[in-house]
């Protein structure tokens, strides 16, 4: 059965305004630690990447989720200290040890960022992230919750109906980002009513 759809959101990629770049204009450094962390230490490094959305303080750390390690790598923004032989592969082999899920949240982090979304960690339904409105990250709370899934997959309509309620409880939209095999994302949104429809049911993403 394949998988309900709508309108495709997040259709169009778009130029960054002047104060809006999704990356740090520096390089930054960052230390590898235990448990596939990847802290950044130095404080005028942490306040650039806070304010445009890269990283958390945890305690007395600032912490990078590894699919945002691994964007500012592969974009030449993020440097290792005392390591200059980090690779994307590398780093991505060191992370997966850590994270099973690290190259659908990193495909679907990318491609987000890419459209000039922000993108943080979600709230716990899986692969997902609360997204906002271009222009509105720490001015508004998140607009939407995107749900990665690899094509072929196998899902069940009746636990996501279940986080599609929350969601919208939340007032925000959920958007289902389906990873083709070649890497490409398509976006669906996503209603509570759709999945219920089919609510006992176990659809195929394609």
């Amino acid at each position: 059965m394949s998988s309900p759809q709508q309108q495709q959101p997040f259709a169009e990629k778009q130029q960054q305004q002047a104060g809006e770049e999704v990356q740090p204009a520096a390089v930054v450094e960052a230390r590898l630690a235990g448990a596939g962390k990847v802290l950044i230490e130095e404080t005028r490094s942490q306040d650039e990447l806070r304010t445009r959305g890269f990283g958390e303080r945890e305690g007395q750390e600032y912490v990078l989720k590894p699919y945002e390690a691994l964007y500012l790598l592969q974009a030449k923004r993020l440097t290792f200290a005392g390591k200059k032989d980090v690779t994307f592969d590398s780093l991505f082999e060191h992370l997966l040890k850590h994270d099973k899920n690290i190259m659908t949240k990193f495909l679907v982090y990318r491609d987000l960022r890419s459209r000039g979304y922000v993108a943080k960690e979600g709230f716990g339904f899986g692969d997902d992230f609360r997204v906002y409105e271009r222009g509105e990250y720490e001015k508004k709370p998140a607009k939407y919750v995107v749900f990665g899934i690899n094509e072929g997959a196998n899902v069940t309509a009746k636990g996501f109906a279940s986080a599609i309620e929350q969601i919208e409880k939340m007032g925000k939209e959920a958007v289902v980002a389906v990873i083709e095999r070649r890497g490409e994302v398509i976006y669906y949104k996503a209603s509570k009513m759709r999945f219920m429809q089919n609510k006992h049911d176990t659809f195929l993403v394609r």
